[in-house]
């Protein structure tokens, strides 16, 4: 029989990276045949976290996003049941859930079993035919509610085991999901519950999120940079990151989970931007399924929008600045960065990130003195450029670094971080990544 190592070297991580992994696929095998027995049928996935390089709070008003892969996640073992129901186990912490395999599956609001409860519920709902359960196992390499996306990977270490064991793709009504992109876009609706093609809304999870942390997922290129737009998701350039540097992720240790007081805080932002598109139909006349859209649909679209904000009495100044920032960050920022990466240009990226991180700390306001002060650091201490990441109020930080010099620049990093927030230190962490691979069955 193959071994973990073997079958983990066909991933195409990294050596540091593919040890972690091949270390945490042979402890969930074994938990899983402890736990249900050894079976004929066991299968694999593996399932990354994100990097969202550049493109905050800019997906689902179908703006432009800088992604790539994070070298850590999920790692998922499963097999078939002989009914209908699903029980997943959590390896790490041995807490399970069982889930009927049906539509109306009782959500947990606020609990992490709410995500395998909406997979479970939508795919029962969309793909009647399927009824067969299954037995799984998961552990994840990634930070909790640190902005790294486990919550997605989650959703999608659920789901694609799930898709295989009942042959989801061979039933008619995959055919609302054409191609790979699509099925990002269809996992983000699966989230956020909104409707897909031809597939009507469903409850989601309570996040009015858009679908850059399932392409990320599922798109990812080892070594490469994703820029992409979206509703519909839609890939628009690839990029190496230069072979000679590396990510550094700082984990804040303030968790970033998108779940009570900052879920609203969240979808307020995402709020903005649909006010922004209903403004700009309401006076145009137009039925723009985007704010990206809508700012493409004319050369003076934006001027447009802003003449508009100015002489609506129900518009406010945040809905102005609002327009600005996802200009900035989809218009200006990305496709600069991108043409700057082309050109091997990387110490140039650092005013171009440093405007989005001001834009995030001034306008979105969902940065913390943490991921302010960690983003700052980095720069200070050499780093070519660095950025908060994710849905903000907690989270990480990006820092671009020499591969030679990641080590040093690590340790510094976290010393500087502690001595200035003692009370993060035992939930803060530091890792190094090259943009990695999709996720994968092995």
């Amino acid at each position: 029989m193959t071994s973990w190592r073997e079958r983990v070297a066909t991933i195409g991580l990294a050596d540091t990276a593919a040890a972690l992994a091949t270390r945490h696929f042979t402890e969930v095998a074994a938990q899983h045949a402890a736990a249900f027995g050894p079976s004929d049928a066991v299968r694999a996935w593996w399932v990354p976290g994100r990097i969202e390089v550049l493109g905050k709070h800019t997906d689902y008003g179908g703006g432009r996003s800088l992604l790539c892969a994070v070298e850590r996640g999920f790692h998922v073992i499963a097999t078939p049941r002989d009914d209908a129901v699903v029980r997943i186990v959590d390896a790490s912490t041995n807490a399970a859930i069982t889930i009927p395999f049906q539509a109306g599956a009782e959500p947990r609001p606020g609990h992490w079993t709410d995500y395998p409860i909406t997979v479970v519920r939508r795919v029962a709902r969309d793909f009647p035919a399927a009824r067969t359960g299954m037995n799984a196992v998961i552990r994840s390499s990634l930070p909790s509610a640190a902005g790294l996306s486990s919550s997605s990977a989650m959703v999608i270490a659920c789901f694609l085991p799930l898709a295989a064991i009942n042959h989801l793709r061979d039933l008619p009504a995959w055919s609302a999901i054409p191609d790979e992109d699509a099925l990002a876009g269809y996992l983000g609706a699966m989230e956020n519950g909104r409707a897909f093609a031809t597939l009507p809304a469903d409850r989601g999870v309570g996040t009015q999120g858009g679908s850059e942390d399932q392409t990320a997922i599922l798109r990812a290129v080892p070594g490469q940079l994703l820029q992409y737009h979206f509703i519909p998701v839609t890939r628009e350039e690839m990029v190496a990151l230069p072979a000679a540097w590396q990510f550094v992720i700082g984990v804040s240790g303030v968790p970033a989970a998108k779940g009570g007081a900052v879920q609203a805080r969240y979808n307020a932002l995402a709020q903005e931007v649909a006010s922004l598109l209903a403004l700009w139909c309401r006076h145009t006349g137009r039925g723009d399924q985007s704010l990206f859209a809508a700012l493409h649909s004319a050369p003076d679209a934006t001027d447009r929008l802003t003449a508009m904000i100015d002489g609506d009495v129900g518009a406010t100044d945040a809905l102005r600045a609002r327009l600005v920032q996802f200009s900035a960050e989809t218009e200006v920022i990305i496709p600069e960065v991108t043409h700057r990466l082309r050109q091997g240009d990387v110490m140039g990226l650092r005013e171009l990130v440093a405007r989005s991180q001001s834009l995030a700390e001034s306008t979105l306001g969902n940065q913390i003195p943490e991921t302010v002060h960690l983003a700052r650091c980095a720069t200070e201490l050499g780093a070519a450029a660095a950025s908060a990441f994710g849905a903000g109020f907690g989270g990480s930080v990006w820092a671009l670094v020499r591969e030679a010099e990641v080590g040093a620049f690590v340790a510094r990093w976290r010393d500087d971080y502690i001595a200035r927030f003692p009370e993060r230190r035992h939930r803060a962490e530091f890792f190094s990544s090259r943009p990695g691979p999709a996720a994968t069955e092995l």
